[in-house]
């Protein structure tokens, strides 16, 4: 029997700091606040509330921490491709137009508030926040009262009707495309760009942008759901389901405004799927036609994780020297360890299974991109939320070098 989460003994030593409220336009990052008893979303972090074992300094457009001489003098692995000392740029996107359903667009928020950028910067990491904007595109409704009419309703600048069966196409490839380069001008630094979703349609630019940049990369994907429909065989003409078809190319994906900046960059050799347990019919087919390596919860059940860590890895970086970037949806945890996001499914990954994965790809020091996606802070209880936010922090924090011992 898998356990649950919540009869899990709770690590002594993370870190729970608290970090800043991203603005509508702007991403800039205060230094996270001391550890407190208080709920880790309880209260919102100042400029004055210092992190122990952190230096904070700042350019024009992010602000940094970086680890003090007497903290961990780097992460505990040789990330390969990544400059010296080792560093990241987290990307927050709060975006929710690939799918039907809001609140996936706060996410980056509360992941940050709860004060990831500390934790990672306790790993040993120079951690910076991206400023980029994601939101002021013309496609994407905005609040009424932002453009001083008094009414409650949502408007947006230019109309984004529907192609074929796709929904949102105008804004979902803005913002992509927007995600496209800050991911790539990320990785061409020699840092990790760490996406923080959002929903899984930004796999679309953030893959991308890290192919752009490493064009040797794999991919693996963690994730419930295949996200290789088309915008044929897609059902609900939900774009979240559809990333991975747009990065291979696949029919009917050279549409227009998605045409115009990107190009595939995706081979079904370089692509490994581990933790489906619902996959359309359409997406079956495609899956097998093309011949794409897919572990899904039958062989997680049957193998083990570690069986199935070492055969993914097997499969698309032998040698282990290829760069590797890791988009992870949340919704490939079981809901009993991850239940606040759009789209669970029950039977998936354990807490261990799920940071086994990461853990893996840690121990290779391939990573070059990592997603964390589909963190829905607007569904269930406050429990539910905090306990999904820290299951998305913990991700990340052993996708960067965090071990058990």
């Amino acid at each position: 029997m898998r356990p649950s989460l919540a009869r899990l003994p709770r690590p002594a030593a993370r870190c729970c700091a608290p970090a800043p409220v991203l603005g509508p336009r702007r991403a800039l990052l205060a230094p996270p606040a001391p550890r407190s008893t208080r709920p880790a979303l309880a209260r919102a972090p100042t400029l004055a509330d210092a992190t122990a074992g952190t230096r904070a300094y700042s350019t024009r457009d992010n602000y940094y921490l970086r680890p003090l001489k007497d903290a961990a003098p780097a992460p505990g692995y040789d990330y390969k491709f990544l400059r010296r000392p080792a560093a990241l740029t987290i990307v927050p996107i709060p975006f929710s137009g690939g799918q039907n359903r809001t609140g996936v667009d706060l996410g980056p928020n509360h992941i940050l508030r709860a004060g990831l950028s500390s934790q990672l910067a306790a790993l040993g990491w120079d951690v910076s926040t991206s400023a980029a904007s994601f939101t002021d595109v013309p496609y994407n409704p905005v609040p009424c009262e932002a453009t001083g009419t008094g009414r409650s309703e949502t408007v947006q600048a230019e109309e984004d009707a529907d192609i074929g069966r796709l929904k949102n196409p105008r804004l979902v490839s803005a913002v992509c495309e927007r995600v496209k380069k800050e991911v790539e001008a990320v990785a061409r630094r020699g840092e990790i760009p760490l996406t923080l979703g959002g929903d899984h349609s930004l796999g679309m630019g953030t893959v991308a942008g890290v192919k752009a940049a490493h064009p040797d990369a794999a991919v693996i994907w963690v994730d419930a759901h295949a996200d290789i429909n088309t915008p044929a065989s897609t059902d609900t003409g939900n774009i979240h389901g559809m990333p991975v078809a747009f990065l291979l190319g696949l029919e009917g994906t050279d549409v227009a405004p998605f045409s115009q900046w990107l190009e595939p960059c995706l081979k079904p050799k370089d692509i490994v799927f581990i933790g489906l347990r619902d996959v359309d019919a359409p997406e079956k087919r495609i899956l097998r036609a093309l011949g794409i390596k897919c572990f899904t919860m039958h062989d997680v059940d049957r193998l083990g994780i570690g069986r199935v860590m070492e055969l993914a890895l097997d499969h698309v970086d032998p040698a282990r020297s290829r760069p590797i970037h890791l988009s992870f949806d949340v919704d490939a945890m079981d809901p009993s360890v991850a239940p606040s996001t759009g789209t669970p499914v029950r039977g998936g990954l354990t807490f261990r299974e799920g940071h086994y994965i990461t853990e893996a790809v840690a121990e290779t020091g391939c990573l070059v991109g990592l997603d964390i996606m589909e963190v829905n802070p607007s569904l269930l209880d406050n429990t539910s939320i905090e306990q999904t936010v820290a299951v998305g922090c913990s991700l990340a924090r052993a996708a960067l070098g965090e071990t058990l011992l």
